[in-house]
């Protein structure tokens, strides 16, 4: 039931919270290509072990994804968005300890707990705000809300990461003839350049959690069960685990290209890292993205998605075989393009995989969502080659995986004749039950 007109100023009151979620997740996840460089750094790492961090962060979303719905499912969403922020803030707040003990793995931790945070955030907001007024206009509101996607990640990386990355970069020879007492001031100095950013975003989250218990949201329907049952046939659909494998290897690519674009650059070009923050390349890089996906909406009223999708992804594995095998030019320009033309592919890819799934849509959305787990692995890939020949050969893993985006374009989205059948059979055994 749509919200009472007499509930006008809570609804308001509720949208602008629910808004300022969708610009804190992209604000702390697009802190991870400034992390990678700086704790690579501070923390003395290799590319491999640097590759951890997007691990650490965005494993959270597969391992929370139903634990958070559990939350939401048996008591609120403003509940759980309540815990999402809480648990975030603490995340943030390990960043004071870690930098003060410069260990790795407490770095990791905090990590995790912030994404296991924003798993509740994002959870919660994207069907929260579709319910926060009319539904006729409900689509608009989600649009809008995530216009604040591209205002998070623009903060990130042409405010935040200035303040966190130094700009001294030492080589590997420079570092080993430091004294030793030198060297460990200068690591350390390294390290807590990123405790008053990451203090800041943890009093935000409070504050932000403590506003959100303070406002009397209106009240919605939410469906409350006592059971959660995860269906595994709906992989049967070959369409649908064809889009959860293309969804898989596209965030991975996704992570992989912003990640490391620092690292890609520095190597490619022979800049340093003050340069590279100073001409704000990689606010440019995620501008890109941001100018892509309203470019390519508009696209998508004149092509087909899974065309607009094929093609994109053919244009970045081109882009990409670029960027590995000459690189040096323009390949900082063609890594930017590359985040223009995937800047479509993870709603097109969820959109296409879970088309007329009928009853099983839910369960489907939870599975694509728990994808996101190619995040945290791929990466890994990247890093191991990079450790053992280069950063530059690295990139071919982006390149693959943007091979499987183009199959699932090209073919994959297809709905078999056994996708009809098991939809015929699932109506029929609906009819039948409720007959009984």
């Amino acid at each position: 039931m749509p919200i009472n007109k007499t509930q006008t100023n809570k609804t308001g009151a509720a949208l602008v919270l629910v808004v300022t979620l969708f610009f804190l997740w992209a604000l702390t996840s697009n802190l991870l290509p400034t992390l990678i460089p700086h704790l690579k750094k501070a923390c003395q790492l290799d590319d491999l072990q640097s590759a951890f961090i997007d691990s650490a962060y965005w494993i959270a979303y597969f391992v929370m994804a139903i634990p958070a719905a559990l939350v939401m499912r048996k008591y609120s969403y403003k509940t759980g968005i309540i815990c999402g922020l809480i648990i975030a803030a603490i995340g943030a707040a390990c960043f004071y300890p870690a930098a003060e003990i410069r260990q790795f793995s407490v770095f990791l931790g905090a990590l995790f707990l912030m994404a296991s945070g924003m798993t509740f955030l994002e959870t919660a907001a994207n069907p929260y705000i579709t319910i926060l007024g009319n539904p006729e206009t409900s689509s608009q509101r989600l649009n809008f809300a995530q216009a604040f996607n591209g205002l998070g990640a623009f903060v990130s990386a042409f405010f935040l990461n200035k303040i966190i990355l130094s700009g001294i970069d030492y080589t590997p020879e420079q570092l080993h003839a430091m004294p030793a007492a030198t060297l460990n001031n200068y690591l350390s100095s390294e390290a807590h350049r990123v405790q008053m950013p990451y203090l800041i975003i943890a009093g935000v989250l409070l504050l932000v959690a403590v506003l959100f218990y303070a406002t009397k949201l209106p009240p919605v329907p939410e469906e409350k069960t006592t059971s959660f049952k995860i269906d595994f046939t709906v992989f049967k659909h070959k369409h649908f685990s064809n889009g959860v494998i293309a969804q898989f290897f596209y965030v991975g690519a996704q992570v992989c290209i912003s990640s490391f674009f620092i690292r890609y650059t520095k190597y490619t070009s022979g800049m340093t890292e003050a340069s590279i923050t100073d001409a704000h390349y990689l606010g440019y890089m995620l501008l890109c993205f941001m100018i892509g996906r309203y470019v390519g909406t508009f696209l998508m009223t004149k092509i087909k998605p899974q065309h607009l999708l094929t093609l994109y992804s053919a244009l970045n594995i081109l882009l990409l075989a670029y960027c590995v095998f000459v690189g040096k030019g323009f390949g900082l320009y063609a890594m930017m393009a590359v985040e223009f033309f995937m800047s479509i592919m993870f709603p097109t890819i969820f959109a296409l995989g879970i088309k007329d799934l009928g009853s099983q849509t839910k369960i489907a959305s939870s599975f694509m969502v728990m994808s996101i787990v190619g995040g945290a692995l791929i990466p890994l890939a990247l890093g191991y080659i990079s450790r053992n020949i280069n950063i530059q050969v690295a990139y071919i893993v982006p390149l693959v995986c943007f091979i499987v985006v183009f199959y699932f374009g090209l073919k994959g989205y297809k709905i078999s004749k056994t996708h009809v059948e098991l939809s015929d059979n699932a109506i029929k055994m609906e009819v039948a039950n409720n007959n009984e």
